[in-house]
């Protein structure tokens, strides 16, 4: 979305409809921006965002149909079947442009070479009048066979090419591992986490291997590439939709989301939890998960496109133990949410749940201070001034023997079960829930 000074004086330009319709001059600039764009003609000062949808949803018809008869009129024998009949510029009169492509990157280069054409039209008009290629030379050029051919070489679209995810808890363990997977399958992730500066450090990791965006004009967002940061606290339903807002004027919305957030409040030495952290404890790991899919199927409501829902669970669901009453109890609610969110939300949106067993690596919810108190309540052999990986090394050893796999649960073991979830690959799975526990025979279903 472009609506900065110049082309705004474009689109709310009396001469903007004509132009448009003429089309690009530039053979490098129709081959990204197709051979014309989108103007919608909408007045913002008498007509609501009501009228400017049913404008959109007629003028796109209406481009398809008509870039159908151009393909119809100018192809050879021999052309290459017509390509997307969707625009990839849209003009909108008191908004600005929209500018699409298969991901940002290439839609920040479509809005560069539509702005190349308007300098051309805005020069030529100063002179004397603008006149674009004609229709057959436009198309001889856009399906010219050599292009055809070098399309065709072009690698294979990774999996989750196109896809928006929304990974809350991003800025450690689970969470990080988990955009890390995905991004490296092609989605664009926005990393979300309660600490702001922990998400964007995730942020800006994917962006380093990745490429860096750019500014989102207006927004305050300061990067929209392959990876955004942002705060949100899930316990609070406006901050969800704040951010969600701003994931929306990023990236024009989001596909799927990942609730890898969670805590875990042990009970004191006598067994009990004071009240303050019960509800804590319930408050992140069942409301929160609620409140961002109540708020998420808004938004995926108003896009009318399907989308996914991954929420973590636990091991701990569906073994009772000693010390973890509050957690162990709020997992199970948030087993069972799992499959009520499925009902309610389908058959738009599927939502299925991953619960891994004592991830210690990378895990904020184990500090150093509650790695020694578990290897002290297991008799762990430690000494006080041992470092801090050793000490996980040793209780991720002591976990995993309780395991029928014998081997350490890593938060990349759960990024596998996430990036399943999101593809197509388990497009017939709802309201389900996959345990990444090394074979915990005691959370077996009885």
């Amino acid at each position: 979305m472009q609506d900065d000074a110049k082309i705004l004086r474009f689109v709310n330009s009396k001469d903007a409809a004509r132009l448009a319709e003429l089309g690009t001059s530039c053979p490098d600039h129709f081959l990204r921006t197709k051979i014309k764009p989108l103007y919608v003609n909408w007045n913002p000062q008498t007509e609501d965002v009501a009228a400017l949808k049913a404008k959109l949803a007629a003028g796109l018809d209406a481009y398809r149909k008509d870039y159908a008869a151009y393909y119809a009129k100018c192809k050879h024998a021999n052309s290459p079947a017509q390509r997307d009949p969707n625009p990839t510029v849209v003009l909108i009169p008191g908004l600005g442009m929209i500018a699409w492509g298969k991901d940002k990157s290439e839609s920040r280069v479509t809005a560069e070479f539509y702005n190349c054409a308007v300098e051309v039209m805005r020069g030529a008009e100063a002179i004397d009048t603008y006149v674009a290629l004609p229709l057959q030379e436009a198309f001889d050029i856009e399906y010219w066979l050599l292009e055809e051919a070098k399309l065709k070489r072009m690698p294979a679209e990774k999996e989750l090419a196109r896809q928006v995810i929304v990974v809350i808890g991003a800025g450690s363990g689970i969470g990080k591992e988990t955009a890390h997977r995905l991004v490296k399958e092609g989605a664009h992730i926005v990393c979300v986490d309660l600490n702001a500066a922990a998400a964007e450090a995730t942020a800006k990791e994917i962006e380093a291997k990745y490429g860096v965006g750019i500014g989102v004009a207006g927004t305050g967002l300061s990067a929209c590439g392959p990876a955004l940061g942002l705060a949100a606290n899930i316990t609070d339903r406006a901050s969800i939709r704040a951010m969600l807002d701003k994931v929306a004027l990023a990236y024009g919305g989001f596909d799927s989301i990942c609730v890898t957030a969670g805590i875990f409040v042990p009970s004191d030495t006598s067994g009990h939890i004071p009240d303050d952290k019960w509800a804590l404890t319930f408050n992140i790991n069942v409301t929160g998960s609620y409140l961002v899919a109540d708020e998420a199927f808004k938004s995926w409501k108003e896009q009318g496109l399907r989308g996914n829902l991954v929420l973590t669970t636990s091991a701990n669901a569906a073994v009772a133990k000693k010390g973890s009453l509050a957690y162990d109890t709020s997992k199970a609610a948030a087993n069972h949410l799992v499959r009520e969110l499925a009902i309610e939300l389908a058959p738009l949106v599927r939502v299925n749940g991953v619960a891994p067993a004592t991830v210690v690596q990378g895990s904020a919810m184990f500090p150093r201070d509650r790695v020694i108190g578990s290897l002290a309540k297991y008799n762990i052999p430690y000494t006080e001034d041992e470092a801090t990986d050793s000490l996980v090394t040793k209780l991720a050893q002591f976990y995993a023997d309780r395991t029928l796999t014998k081997s350490p649960i890593t938060p990349a073991d759960q990024a596998e079960a996430y990036f399943l979830l999101v593809t197509k690959r388990l497009s017939k799975t709802t309201g389900q829930v996959i345990t990444v526990d090394g074979g915990l025979h005691e959370a077996f279903l009885r």
